[in-house]
């Protein structure tokens, strides 16, 4: 009787946690599709709002403009933070390196009104001093999210380097592997899901993040959560709800795509391994 208890207590605990953070976005997709220029009363259905915001030259330009701000971003950012996660895990002890281990994992605790007027007035100063940035806009939200985002994808990687065999490295060094192709033939595939993970990671946070492209942006760079926040703080319009809408099923699709081949992988090495013990049997 009392496993019984426990287990419908935590069924409904399961239920109402996932209702409390699911059903708001529910309620946002079916007013998507209300008719009514006022969110919060139905006024009956109504795609009209999806072929608006496509009408929206501002938000599309927007969008387009954090895509490619998060793509490279992200892809610079599993650059140096694969670098610094080496030198974290790799290198001996040198002097400084407690210091440098701080300063790559600071952004992580830092506040981003910190981090964003830092930015911005590093940009003054380099305007006054060599000329450049001339203005404020891609450019210089691409050195910000990169500046913060490396320090997520570090972390990650560090992790899994230091789960990393080193006597597979060694052995392979032993038999005349370079150094540099012992990283490319026998490192980077162990920890290319650490840093598939990482780059994920810093596209996400570099496309959600609204604090820091406020004060690094120019009048000719404007991303999507600027955009979105501007126009929720003149009254939500409806296109907001079709845009977030379209955000959900991007990213269910996306999640349900990598569940779906992550599934296959693990389906098809389970089978191999099947295969090989009744070879040895």
């Amino acid at each position: 009787m009392m496993a019984s208890r426990r287990v419908n207590f935590s069924t409904v605990i399961l239920v109402l946690g996932l209702l409390f953070l699911y059903l708001p976005m529910v309620v946002l997709v079916v007013y998507s599709f209300n008719v009514s220029e006022l969110v919060t009363v139905w006024a009956g259905f109504s795609p009209k709002w999806y072929a608006a915001l496509f009408d929206d030259q501002q938000i599309l330009s927007a969008v387009w403009t954090s895509l490619r701000v998060a793509f490279f971003s992200a892809s610079m950012a599993v650059c140096l933070g694969t670098i610094a996660a080496f030198v974290m895990t790799r290198f001996g002890h040198f002097r400084g390196k407690t210091a440098l281990s701080s300063m790559v994992t600071a952004p992580l605790v830092m506040p981003e009104v910190i981090t964003g007027l830092s930015l911005l007035l590093l940009f003054v100063q380099m305007a006054q001093l060599i000329g450049w940035p001339t203005d404020r806009g891609m450019a210089t939200i691409w050195i910000a999210h990169t500046t913060f985002c490396s320090a997520y994808v570090a972390v990650v990687v560090a992790a899994r380097l230091r789960e990393v065999d080193r006597s597979i490295e060694e052995a392979a060094m032993d038999l005349g592997s370079p150094p540099m192709k012992t990283f490319f033939a026998v490192t980077l595939p162990v920890i290319s899901p650490a840093l598939a993970a990482g780059w994920l990671l810093a596209f996400t946070l570099s496309l959600d993040d609204l604090v820091i492209a406020s004060f690094v942006s120019g009048p000719g760079a404007n991303t999507l959560p600027m955009v979105v926040f501007s126009s929720v703080r003149m009254g939500v319009s409806p296109k907001i709800n079709a845009l977030a809408t379209l955000i959900i099923l991007t990213v269910s699709l996306a999640t349900f795509i990598a569940w779906y081949l992550m599934r296959r992988n693990e389906n098809k090495r389970r089978t191999t391994l099947e295969a090989d013990a009744q070879d040895a049997a």
